[in-house]
């Protein structure tokens, strides 16, 4: 599980129990701790430290910064910054997007800046543009489309042949969808928006039965695709079609290659 932006516990002290309780009611679990890109060293360390993070999360999130009317306007630094928050973590730094994708040019300089990490957070789940338009109408609803879609931002990265870990997140729905990005090659999957809904609205008790359900139809794929594990599904041939192919190209990458295994 990862946490939110902990920047408001760094800032108000009231707010860490909000966090920490996390690690309180999951002691063994893997928890991610979670600050902007722009963080301190410091800032991190104390992040970490607060929830006894196994991770530390950096959210990329310019256009959300810039369609908030309180948001952020000034991005000079970053990534020197992001190398320094690298080199001093006591725990392994992932780059997350929230929700607009991670092109290879994006991720061969966080690559340079010491990320070895990445969760797309692409295009398809929560839309934080849209939301803070709302909110503020900087963008007048024109860029809702922005961002690069969660399946094009997994084979961005994986085309650049880097030797990093993915998570793929943003918009994952369905055990489909899950079984699609490993099979693809990310290393790890990640969903809040649905999950979230069914604790808001239904609460614990039917979370849990989701949950079960859920893992039943991902076993279910597994099996129907002849793969006893992640590494057997991740050597499966993949059909690349529509859009996504034609970016692909767009960007002279090969969308046959996945299906040449």
């Amino acid at each position: 599980m990862a946490v939110g932006s902990q920047t408001i516990a760094l800032e108000e002290s009231g707010w860490k129990e909000s966090f920490s309780v996390v690690r309180e009611y999951n002691p063994d679990g893997l928890i991610i701790a979670n600050l902007s890109a722009a963080a301190s060293s410091d800032d991190a360390i104390a992040a970490v430290d607060m929830i006894n993070a196994d991770a530390l999360q950096l959210h990329f999130n310019v256009p959300q910064e810039l369609a908030m009317p309180e948001g952020d306007r000034h991005f000079k630094g970053i990534i020197e910054q992001v190398a320094r928050v690298v080199e001093t973590c006591p725990v392994p730094v992932i780059a997350k997007e929230v929700g607009f994708g991670f092109s290879r040019e994006s991720v061969k300089r966080l690559y340079d800046a010491g990320v070895r990490i990445f969760d797309t957070g692409g295009q398809g789940g929560t839309n934080f543009i849209a939301i803070e338009d709302k909110r503020g109408g900087a963008f007048q609803g024109e860029l809702n489309s922005w961002g690069i879609p969660t399946a094009v931002s997994l084979l961005e990265i994986l085309a650049s042949n880097l030797p990093v870990k993915i998570i793929a997140s943003g918009g994952i729905r369905s055990a489909a969808d899950v079984a699609k990005a490993l099979a693809l090659g990310a290393d790890m999957v990640g969903i809040a928006g649905s999950l979230l809904r069914i604790l808001l609205h239904q609460g614990a008790d039917e979370l849990d039965r989701w949950i079960n359900d859920f893992l039943y139809r991902l076993r279910a794929v597994f099996l129907m695709g002849g793969a006893g594990d992640i590494k057997t599904l991740a050597e499966k041939p993949v059909i690349i079609l529509g859009p996504t192919a034609e970016w692909l190209r767009a960007r002279d990458i090969d969308p046959t290659q996945w299906a040449k295994r």
